[in-house]
């Protein structure tokens, strides 16, 4: 674990470049060496976020497929046509900047993380390299320059995804479009390596200073070259994939030690697919950002805005109900750690940092409007000085019920602490409201 107290920067460095991960093989591409210079702050500054927006966009959305593969083994008239045709069609001319932003941050997000360059070479940002960029499109307005303002104005950080594997350029090359061949990375392939080094220095220097970088692609030595650019040019940047562990459609079994981030896709396409798609609940993505919280981790949650720049309606509906769960419950995610015990049957723990308040997320199915269900915890001990409440509620009035007690109740036997709850709160009009309570209990103890 590292400590909170950054040590001087020489011996900061030394310990960094001499100190490396080694992660097992898995679906991420994450099989090889992490160099990680990331200043300790800034990494718990990171884990404090604790929920993010991942954007995946590019002018490849008009056909509503996977974002850049299909490139990968396609013929030359298919990749004639997906450069030099796509990108004359592009124009998002719904795109707001502020619109996304303010979505990200009603929802409860502390920080978005958008796809400046995908694997395609397609770049959605204002760049010197290459004329394959949003800036040569009907569009022809730097969307990246606008979401870091927006994002900077609503006091969200700054986060922006890169990939040094370029489909494009391979091909203007004139090398065979691959994923797994020595000269399709970086490492096997000089001109490519100097081209997305410019690419990166664009990016970390003409928008002042980025907060986040999340570099993919399949080779960890392009990944290492290119975060060593990031922290050159600004120190304090935090560098998730290619120096931390960034599980992708995956959550860890137990707890490993931050920081760490959760990556997910809100359907099962990165990138905004209008048919064939399976989105998840609303419940669901607040029951991974609990468990993920639980134990330690940042969930990244994807979105994919359409090709004129809109969020589709499936997911602004579902957004809507995270916000209106988050608007409730959102202290709990403040200024909060996990517990060393991380759950008791389906129960999940938070707690403060001085470790004195408890945060009880109880994910109650069919919990009719109020009614009294009660509980036994044994990870925690109450104290005399102990108060409970259900976060978002008064526990004093349930609606049209003068004669009924919603208030919560505390005891603590010799053995465990035993709770009472209601279900009080009119959140929807038919009282239906089948997403997780927060119980906040203060002053207590760890039993163990």
């Amino acid at each position: 674990m590292k400590k909170s107290v950054a040590p001087g920067w020489k011996s900061w460095i030394f310990l960094s470049l001499a100190l490396f991960i080694v992660l097992p093989n898995t679906s991420y591409a994450q099989d090889e060496e992490l160099l990680n210079l990331n200043k300790p702050e800034r990494e718990q500054w990171f884990t404090d976020l604790g929920f993010g927006m991942f954007i995946h966009w590019s002018m490849d959305v008009q056909l509503g497929m996977v974002i850049s593969h299909s490139m990968v083994g396609a013929s030359d008239a298919y990749l004639d046509r997906y450069i030099h045709e796509l990108p004359k069609t592009f124009n998002p001319i719904h795109f707001d900047a502020k619109e996304w932003v303010n979505a990200a941050k009603l929802a409860g997000m502390k920080y978005v993380v958008f796809t400046a360059k995908h694997h395609n070479g397609y770049c959605m940002y204002n760049t010197q390299t290459t004329d394959f960029g949003i800036m040569y499109s009907p569009y022809g307005k730097d969307v990246t320059k606008m979401l870091i303002d927006a994002c900077r104005e609503a006091g969200l950080a700054v986060g922006l995804y890169f990939s040094p594997d370029d489909f494009y350029f391979l091909h203007k090359q004139g090398t065979l479009i691959s994923r797994v061949r020595k000269e399709a990375v970086a490492s096997g392939n000089p001109a490519l390596n100097a081209y997305v080094k410019e690419q990166v220095k664009e990016l970390m220097k003409q928008y002042g200073k980025i907060d986040i970088v999340f570099l993919d692609g399949m080779e960890q030595y392009a990944k290492t070259e290119l975060a060593k650019l990031c922290w050159e040019i600004n120190p304090d940047a935090v560098v998730t994939r290619g120096a931390i562990q960034t599980p992708e459609q995956e959550t860890p079994h137990s707890p490993i030690p931050s920081p760490w981030e959760a990556c997910y896709t809100f359907g099962e396409q990165w990138q905004y697919r209008p048919t064939n798609e399976h989105y998840k609940t609303a419940k669901d993505a607040i029951l991974k950002l609990i468990e993920i919280r639980a134990k330690g981790g940042n969930l990244l949650l994807n979105f994919g805005p359409d090709a004129l720049g809109n969020f589709p309606p499936e997911q602004l509906g579902v957004l809507n109900e995270i916000s209106l769960w988050m608007f409730i419950n959102k202290e709990a995610f403040d200024q909060t750690i996990p517990h060393h015990l991380i759950k008791e049957d389906d129960i999940w723990f938070l707690t403060s940092k001085d470790k004195r308040t408890a945060y009880l997320f109880i994910n109650g199915d069919n919990w009719k409007h109020g009614e009294r269900k009660a509980y036994s915890i044994k990870s925690f001990k109450a104290t005399d000085e102990s108060q409970i409440s259900v976060l978002g509620h008064n526990g004093i009035v349930l609606e049209y019920q003068k004669d009924v007690n919603p208030a919560p109740d505390i005891a603590q036997t010799k053995e465990e602490m035993r709770i009472s709850v209601t279900r009080s709160q009119r959140i929807y009009n038919d009282r239906k409201w089948n997403n997780p309570i927060v119980v906040k209990i203060t002053d207590v103890v760890s039993s163990q």
